[in-house]
């Protein structure tokens, strides 16, 4: 789509194709299953489908269909595959799709310290942490391959565009790898397309100019499904690297429901986060299955463990 297009044109475009969306949702969202036998490995339900005999490599598509191959370039000792943001190789362990998180408030630096230990353990995709933290995560995460991922605008959404910007400009310079903004949720209640686009616009912009991924979070406990319609097709024009379900401190978390229809709306190309209340590996498989390609988590030790079929306790976790 045309960056470009104007604010008029792109607000009746946003209207055309919210009314298309809501026109072809189902009359039930899609429920979590739970079964009491381990899951298995996630299977992403855009990967195609495709057999060992189909796979001829064009166009990345290895990556997304082929993860027989990928597993065998991985094991011969690559550290990074290249793919659509919106695809994950079905072999990986759930670790690789776990942001392991920790954003209460009155998190210590030995709390944030064992999170990063945790995460170089066992190979979560990044650490979340709030952005006071970032230059220490980045010195303890040195050389492991994991991110450094913090929240900006956080946890309301309602700071000006070019606050979050400087937010994530400093949480950069410190060593943040990846960028977690919370939009302006009152712009979407007002149907203010133009600001939600500037307030999205101008975060995005400020994260690639340094190549780092920037993750839009439209908070979904706060939105009608047309308004998460309406903000996801904002957050893909304005060239975000995900949609994120929540913040986890906004009265709600992520549903399969929720996801799925992100999913629909962002198309494969671009990544979705589940976020918020993601506590066990059926959870976290039912939002793979419903198209995440990472999740937010503070259970995340326990969610690898379960998968790994190892013995775990109640959560005591808090995102």
């Amino acid at each position: 789509m045309n960056r470009y297009i104007s604010n008029a044109d792109f607000e009746k475009l946003v209207d055309e194709i919210t009314r298309q969306v809501m026109a072809s949702m189902p009359t039930a969202a899609p429920t979590p299953t739970s079964n009491p036998a381990k899951p298995a490995a996630p299977a992403h339900p855009h990967s195609g489908g495709c057999g060992p005999d189909c796979c001829e490599c064009k166009d990345g598509r290895c990556v997304r269909d082929c993860s027989d191959r990928v597993k065998l370039v991985v094991n011969t000792g690559a550290g990074r595959i290249t793919s659509g943001l919106g695809f994950i190789p079905r072999d990986l362990s759930i670790a690789r799709y776990i942001d392991h998180t920790l954003l209460k408030p009155d998190a210590s630096a030995a709390e944030v310290a064992q999170l990063c230990k945790e995460a170089r353990e066992y190979h979560f995709a990044s650490v979340c942490i709030n952005s006071a933290y970032v230059p220490l995560c980045a010195d303890l995460l040195k050389g492991s391959d994991v991110a450094v991922c913090t929240v900006v605008g956080f946890p309301l959404g309602a700071s000006p565009a070019e606050v979050k910007a400087y937010e994530a400009q400093l949480a950069i310079q410190n060593g943040a790898t990846e960028i977690d903004m919370v939009m302006n949720i009152g712009v979407v209640k007002s149907r203010d397309i133009k600001a939600l686009r500037h307030d999205i616009g101008t975060v995005v912009k400020t994260c690639h100019a340094h190549h780092v991924i920037c993750k839009v979070i439209i908070e979904t406990s706060k939105l009608t499904d047309e308004e998460k319609v309406i903000a996801c097709q904002v957050a893909k024009v304005a060239e975000a690297d995900f949609v994120k379900t929540s913040t986890g401190f906004g009265g709600g978390g992520a549903t399969a429901g929720d996801v799925a229809l992100m999913r629909k709306v962002v198309g494969p190309d671009i990544g979705v986060k589940a976020s918020g209340g993601v506590r066990t590996y059926e959870e976290a498989q039912a939002m793979v299955k419903a198209g995440a390609t990472r999740i937010g988590a503070s259970a995340g030790v326990m969610i690898v463990k379960a998968e790994r079929g190892e013995q775990v306790g109640a959560s005591t976790a808090k995102y």
